[in-house]
């Protein structure tokens, strides 16, 4: 796509002549209009790549063209043009979907450079788009693959291409074919009526297969399930698996095990979810701009400071500039951990630990910020809850983000009459879930923000945010294979629960032990 037509809307028809004639001499297409409503039409005739519009303009502005625009095609770039100062309205725009801003009066180097962005994420989107759609197609592939060779793996044994592995009465192994072989790393001639199942399997995975067999389970009843096996060479491979009980008269006889290799489909299921990431990293990347001048502006203002009070042998001056410093330091290191994190892929390190030591580490962590702004920590610990195996990195960074979301939604309401609290619980759910709730009686939330929250670019700080630490929370939470709920009224308060899986310390490491 050479992204080559251009629509131009201004209300000041001779802007409109001057960068149509402009780009024009610079080889695009251009179509022009002079209000907002002429806009809509002129692009629901042309189609053109890119749009690029005043943001004030009578009857309907930049924002609403933007937002109309946006509804009609997701895809297209919407260069806007602002007066100097117009910040929020500038900040609105990168949140409706808006690529790039510049600023009146309109200068040819600065439209240059904002029209090759637009055309650059065009061409990337494209990319991503093509490549997305060979992962999938990959991924359907593969897993059509899988349906055919189970269907014939029931019917027809001897002509399987997975791995199959049966047992007689006494559990000792009778069918170990090739496949099998090739995953367990065992050959044929050492296993084949020599080996019993204790001796293949992980004692767990032993257990499981003894449990089946006592389910008296009909040959057409062969439920598909997955499972991690590790071999004697502390191999670990995902499988799919099926067993099928064998019976005569009623008397136990054998058990089939069917074992399917997912190695593959595995990894094109977490292409597909990188790149998907990555694509939305890419997107948070090019709206970060006023965050990242934010930062700028305060390190600039900080350093002047310094120089002042250096000048003037200020101490106090000295100690103002550099904490202001200090600050924007560590909002670059918090920015820069976020995007690692959201774009790497990361498997959770579990370990023993005590999760209200953790919430314990987190209140001493935020307290002085709190006190300054007069809201209470609170903490509603299960003492019940005491040493078990999770990663105490995701529960460590998910407390501190949604504490801190907490604490900013404290400090915006406007409603000063409020003692302002927050809370952290602990508790255990049914089926081995720890529970994590973090409560704040802040400003709340509507509905349509509530649905907007884990997505990528979306923030409630404007400026001040650059929409990612939900987003990373949301990813430690669901690599951790648990889930986070919100529950929250506008002007009332917001509660965050996650409820993660855990281990009771002591106990065998299921991935360890091949489950």
């Amino acid at each position: 796509m050479s992204a080559n037509k251009i629509l131009i809307v201004d209300d000041e028809e001779i802007i409109v002549r001057l960068l149509s004639m402009s780009l024009k001499s610079d080889g695009y297409e251009t179509v022009v209009a002079f209000n907002g409503e002429q806009g809509l039409e002129v692009f629901k005739s042309e189609s053109p790549d890119i749009v690029v519009t005043d943001i004030k303009m009578p009857g309907m502005d930049g924002l609403e063209l933007l937002k109309k625009i946006k509804e009609l095609s997701t895809e297209t770039e919407v260069i806007i043009v602002t007066g100097h100062g117009d910040i929020d309205s500038t900040i609105t725009a990168l949140q409706f979907g808006a690529s790039d801003f510049i600023n009146k009066p309109v200068r040819d180097e600065a439209l240059a450079i904002a029209l090759e962005r637009a055309k650059a994420k065009i061409l990337l989107r494209e990319k991503l788009e093509e490549h997305t759609k060979n992962l999938e197609f990959k991924v359907a592939e593969a897993t059509e693959e899988i349906r055919r060779k189970s269907y014939f793996q029931r019917l027809l044994i001897r002509s399987s291409n997975d791995a199959i592995v049966a047992f007689d009465r006494d559990w000792k192994i009778v069918v170990y074919n090739p496949e099998a072989a090739s995953i367990f790393g065992e050959k044929t001639i050492d296993v084949k009526n020599k080996m019993s199942i204790q001796d293949l399997y992980t004692p767990k995975i032993a257990e499981i297969f003894k449990a089946e067999a006592k389910k008296n389970t009909e040959p057409a009843d062969m439920p598909w399930k997955e499972m991690v096996l590790q071999t004697k060479d502390n191999r670990k491979i995902p499988v799919q698996y099926a067993t099928n009980v064998l019976h005569e008269n009623d008397k136990f006889m054998g058990i089939v095990n069917f074992f399917q290799d997912l190695t593959e489909i595995k990894r094109l299921e977490k292409d597909l979810v990188q790149s998907e990431r990555l694509a939305a990293v890419g997107q948070t990347v090019s709206g970060l701009a006023h965050y990242v001048k934010n930062i700028l502006i305060g390190l600039k203002g900080g350093s002047y400071v310094v120089d002042v009070g250096m000048k003037k042998n200020n101490t106090e001056k000295l100690k103002i500039g550099w904490e202001t410093i200090k600050k924007n330091i560590e909002r670059v290191a918090d920015l820069t951990q976020d995007l690692l994190t959201y774009s790497k892929e990361r498997e959770p390190e579990c370990e023993p630990c005590f999760p209200n030591e953790i919430v314990e580490d987190i209140i001493d962590l935020v307290s002085a910020v709190a006190t300054s702004n007069d809201i209470k920590i609170l903490k509603e610990i299960d003492p019940g809850i005491g040493e078990m195996v999770v990663d105490p990195q995701t529960i460590h960074r998910t407390l501190l983000n949604l504490v801190n979301n907490a604490m900013d939604a404290c400090m915006e309401d406007e409603d000063t009459s409020k003692t302002f609290e927050i809370a952290i619980k602990t508790r255990m759910d049914p089926g081995n879930t720890l529970c994590l709730e973090v409560r704040d009686n802040g400003c709340g939330m509507d509905a349509q923000t509530r649905e907007q929250l884990f997505n990528p670019m979306f923030s409630t700080k404007g400026g001040k945010g650059t929409g990612l630490g939900l987003l990373v929370t949301g990813k430690l939470v669901e690599e951790h294979k648990g889930s986070i709920d919100t529950l929250s009224h506008l002007g009332q308060g917001t509660t965050f629960i996650v409820r993660l899986p855990y281990e009771e310390a002591g106990a065998v490491d299921t991935k360890e032990d091949g489950l």
